[in-house]
C-alpha cells in the first residue's frame, strides 16, 4: 500500500495548500479516504489508486454498509473519495475517475434542531451572573446566537476583529476565509461588559492576548468547554432537545429566514459556499408559509 501512502501525502498537501482547509478538515478527508485501503487489504487486493475501478468501489460501498455505517456517513466517505480522485486527475496521476458513476446513498432531509426565542431566553436566564464566568458565558451565547457563529469561530474570535463603531465583527471561517458579520446591540453590550468588568482580572497567558473569550487560566477556550456549558444550561432550563453550540447558529439562520431576510444575505453571514446549504433554513412552519403565500401570491 506504499503507492497509496505517497498519493495520500500529495492529497494532504493539496488540501492544505490549494484548498486552504483547516487541520481538522484535512484529517477528516484523509481518514475517510484511508478506509478504502483497509478494504483492499482485507480483500487481498494489491491495487494502487490508478487500478481501482467502479466495481471495486461498489464492493467497498457494500462493505461499509455491512459495517453499519449510516447513509450520511457513507455519503461523506464517497464525497472524500471523489475529491481524492479529482486531485489525482488534476495531477495526471490517473486517466479516469472511477467515482464518476458511483451512486451515493440516498439521505433524507434532516432538519436541524432549533430553539425558539423563549427557549434561548430560558437558557441564558439560567446563567449564574454572580460568578465571573457567568458574564463571559452570557457574552458568548449572545454572540453565538446574535452572529450565527460556528463554535470554532467563537473560540478564535479576536479583540482586534471587533469593529463596534461600524457594527461588525470579523471572523475566520472554513478554509481560513474571512467574513464580516453585523453584530446587534445585545451581543455588543454583553461583550463590552465582559471586556470591561471581567476580562481585566485575568492573568492572560502569552500568545492569548488578542483572544476574546478566555478560561480562568487566561487561555483560549476549547470546543468541548462550549459544549459542556450549553449542555448544563439545557438541563437547568428543562429543555429536552438535543442541543449543541451549532443549535444557536441554526436558530439564528431560521429566525432570520422566518422574519423575511434575503437568503443570499443569510448565506453571506453564515459563510456558506453554496446557497443550497442555506436553503435548509427555509423549513418554515406551515402557518407562516401559508400566510406568506396568501399575502403575496397574485391568485390569492
Amino acid at each position: 500500500m506504499s503507492t497509496w501512502t505517497s498519493y495520500l501525502n500529495g492529497f494532504k498537501a493539496y488540501l492544505q495548500l490549494e484548498k486552504s482547509l483547516s487541520k481538522h478538515s484535512v484529517e477528516a478527508y484523509l481518514h475517510d479516504v484511508a478506509k478504502i485501503t483497509q478494504f483492499l487489504e482485507l480483500q487481498n487486493l494489491s491495487l494502487g489508486p490508478e487500478k481501482v475501478e467502479l466495481h471495486h468501489l461498489q464492493l467497498f460501498l457494500q462493505w461499509i454498509t455491512e459495517l453499519g455505517m449510516t447513509a450520511r456517513t457513507q455519503a461523506r466517505v464517497i464525497s472524500g473519495l471523489r475529491s481524492f480522485y479529482r486531485y489525482l486527475l488534476l495531477e495526471n496521476m490517473v486517466e479516469s475517475d472511477p467515482t464518476e458513476l458511483l451512486d451515493s446513498p440516498r439521505i433524507g432531509l434532516k432538519l436541524p434542531v432549533t430553539l425558539n426565542l423563549l427557549e434561548i431566553d430560558q437558557l441564558i436566564g439560567k446563567l449564574d451572573l454572580s460568578k465571573p464566568e457567568g458574564k463571559r458565558n452570557k457574552a458568548m451565547l449572545e454572540t453565538l446566537y446574535g452572529c450565527g457563529l460556528r463554535v470554532s469561530e467563537l473560540i478564535n474570535l479576536k479583540i482586534s476583529n471587533l469593529f463596534f463603531k461600524d457594527g461588525f465583527i470579523k471572523v475566520t471561517g472554513k478554509g481560513d476565509k474571512e467574513r464580516l458579520i453585523p453584530i446587534g446591540s445585545v451581543a455588543r453590550k454583553e461583550i463590552q461588559f465582559y471586556l470591561s468588568d471581567q476580562r481585566p482580572h485575568l492573568q492572560v497567558r502569552k500568545g492569548h492576548e488578542d483572544i476574546l473569550f478566555l478560561n480562568r487560566r487566561g487561555a483560549g477556550l476549547s470546543r468541548v468547554m462550549i459544549f459542556t456549558i450549553i449542555k448544563k444550561l439545557a438541563v437547568l432550563a428543562g429543555i429536552k432537545k438535543r442541543i449543541s453550540p451549532h443549535t444557536f447558529r441554526h436558530s439564528f439562520a431560521t429566525h432570520l429566514v422566518e422574519g423575511g431576510a434575503d437568503l443570499r444575505a443569510v448565506q453571506e453571514m453564515l459563510g456558506h459556499e453554496s446557497i443550497t446549504t442555506t436553503e435548509i433554513y427555509t423549513h418554515l412552519d406551515k402557518d407562516y408559509l401559508r400566510s406568506t403565500i396568501i399575502q403575496y401570491h397574485p391568485r390569492s
